[in-house]
């Protein structure tokens, strides 16, 4: 076990943490020239066509040093700010961590989130600066912003390039050297902690591992201490970078079992494995496990036909088991039927789930709107969390509506810093403090409503800065703020899910905004439809959708205009029943006009 280093790479997103992997891959020998790809360690399609990791991946290196081989584990994270919980899980089965740091761009706002997880979990944190092959490369003053904003010390930071491999050689010497090795008892009582899990069609569900303690073997039968149930081992292995089976796992070594385990219930994340007592000598104390992530969005998916509800709900569990940060309940909507309240850690997050259900199931499905949750203060002193528009109470039982509040950090260049005062400014935040990297970039703290950071938050951030500023937050809190409930009617009935929560003084104009994009997006139809905005009984804004118009009097050519009218007339009290008994056909389109101005894709190159 003293052979044995597990270690994760953390970054922001596009520093180039899949194609540092790529190398070290090439370099140890596991992937030969002509297996190697890039992105090896990305094993969806989605990751690869956006250029992002959106789940953690393990992988077995061996290094020899000195003459002696080691074993390094390898978990690649993600650097997105949506995916912080897959980066936490990962840092939770290591010792260390590479922090990488692009040479040319410097200290983001998630490299500062992400060394802070690390540091929380006491781990061995390696700047290391990457890129330094590019002309625009500034390796000593980005060193110097690593050391000021972070206080790690990086005067020796190796210098590596992802590219063309030069220098990780030595980061691999590095890690060897400055990792610690794992504490675990080989000797003692199993303990496992499941970092991972996915559904298998033929094998059941496949459990990731790390052993902390003791010895796993095929054929051992194992327990999952917070359900008690009882599995024999069938296979268990590691990845190099695929699936390889092994004759065990000992402590401190990352790999995967199987046993036939069909509920998809019986596994979850964090959960602690040990023996059965006729398999060797059971644990009794489980371990920490990990702090359960918290949805700050929430939206409603419902199939397109009612029929396909039950393989909706199989897929989300498949999709739940492989992503305990998504959480889903059971939800009804007047217009849409049976559904399912789905949470995210926000849009980006909310995005894949979305594209990953229709891929990977074949379900095709509507979704509404995202919003945040709010806490409630009824006339009665009661407190209820409410995740949906369509779940406020009525205005005369209400004393107070809270909203949450998140810590954001803004990374940008000190040219900038006006556009981004005035930016938070109009969405609601407070100034907290201010800190320079160097002499040309500023880290901006505010606190801001965070469904002002779902609404358009991102790109407008973007747009201000051209591109140059990033973002980082956390959850703070809630806070009572003056808020409404913003109704949409169409053809004069509610739609439960287009009702959104805003402030009041936004009210008026998101309305406006939200009927005309509406009025674009519902199709024409043979009568005139309605798209009105309504805060309680008052209407404060309204669109029409013009109906398509048949031209009855085509065939009338010549003889008294009356012959023409009498047409007319008889196509307008057609058109008055149709108003009454006409269903409008909403597209799913619409349900997300309530994003603003688009929202966060999570594309590589927007994202930098």
């Amino acid at each position: 076990m003293r052979l044995i280093r597990n270690f994760s790479i953390i970054a922001h997103i596009d520093h180039g943490k899949s194609t540092l992997a790529d190398r070290m891959l090439e370099m140890t020998g596991i992937v030969s020239r002509r297996e190697a790809r890039d992105q090896m360690l990305d094993s969806m399609d989605l990751e690869r066509e956006r250029g992002i990791t959106i789940k953690a991946a393990a992988v077995r290196l061996p290094w020899t040093v000195d003459g002696v081989e080691y074993q390094l584990n390898l978990i690649d994270t993600p650097g997105h700010v949506d995916f912080t919980y897959e980066v936490s899980r990962s840092l939770a089965a290591c010792e260390g961590a590479i922090l990488l740091v692009d040479a040319t761009q410097g200290v983001e706002a998630q490299t500062v989130a992400n060394c802070m997880l690390a540091l929380e979990a006491n781990l061995e944190v390696i700047p290391v600066l990457n890129k330094v092959d590019l002309p625009t490369a500034r390796p000593d003053e980005i060193a110097e912003e690593i050391e000021n904003s972070l206080a790690l010390d990086a005067t020796g930071a190796p210098h590596v390039s992802g590219k063309t491999g030069e220098g990780v050689p030595a980061l691999l010497d590095l890690i060897v050297r400055q990792v610690p090795p794992p504490k675990g008892e080989r000797a003692g009582p199993l303990r496992a902690l499941v970092i991972d899990s996915v559904y298998d069609d033929y094998r059941g569900i496949v459990v990731y591992i790390r052993v902390v303690d003791g010895v796993l073997r095929p054929r051992d039968r194992i327990v999952l201490m917070s359900t008690g149930k009882t599995y024999e081992v069938t296979e268990l292995g590691i990845f190099q970078p695929r699936e390889k089976a092994t004759e065990q796992l000992e402590a401190g070594e990352v790999g995967y079992f199987w046993g036939a385990i069909k509920s998809l219930e019986d596994v979850r994340i964090g959960e602690t494995v040990t023996h059965f007592k006729d398999s060797g000598t059971p644990a009794t104390t489980p371990l920490p496990g990990y702090k359960d992530p918290q949805p700050m969005v929430f939206a409603s998916i419902f199939p397109t036909y009612n029929g396909e509800l039950p393989q909706l709900r199989k897929a989300l569990e498949k999709l739940h088991l492989n992503d305990a940060s998504f959480t889903y309940e059971p939800d009804k909507s007047e217009a849409l039927g049976f559904g399912f309240r789905c949470g995210f850690l926000g849009l980006l997050h909310m995005d894949v789930v979305q594209e990953r259900l229709e891929r990977e199931s074949n379900v095709t499905i509507v979704q509404t709107a995202p919003s945040v949750s709010y806490e409630v203060v009824k006339t009665g002193g009661e407190v209820a969390l409410i995740t949906s528009p369509a779940a406020l109470p009525d205005a005369n039982f209400i004393v107070e509506i809270r909203e949450p509040i998140v810590r954001a950090q803004i990374v940008t260049p000190t040219e900038y810093v006006g556009a981004m005062n005035t930016l938070n400014v109009t969405k609601r935040g407070k100034f907290v403090r201010q800190e320079h990297l160097g002499q040309s970039r500023v880290i901006l703290v505010y606190d801001v409503p965070l469904a002002e950071i779902v609404y358009d938050y991102y790109d407008t951030l973007k747009s201000a800065s051209r591109g140059y500023a990033t973002l980082s937050y956390e959850l703070q809190g809630y806070q009572a703020s003056d808020l409404v409930k913003l109704n949409v009617l169409v053809n004069g009935t509610p739609v439960d899910a287009l009702s959104t929560i805003c402030h009041r003084s936004e009210a008026e104009v998101r309305g406006r905004e939200l009927c005309k994009r509406l009025r674009e997006e519902i199709p024409r139809h043979m009568f005139d439809v309605p798209i009105q905005a309504a805060i309680g009984g008052r209407i404060i804004a309204r669109e029409t959708v013009k109906a398509l118009r048949k031209d009855v009097t085509a065939k009338c050519y010549g003889g008294d205009v009356s012959r023409k009218r009498k047409l007319l007339e008889k196509q307008k009290e057609g058109k008055k029943r149709m108003k009454h008994v006409g269903n409008v056909e909403i597209p799913q389109k619409a349900f997300l006009a309530a994003l603003g101005s688009g929202g966060d894709d999570g594309g590589k190159k927007k994202k930098k």
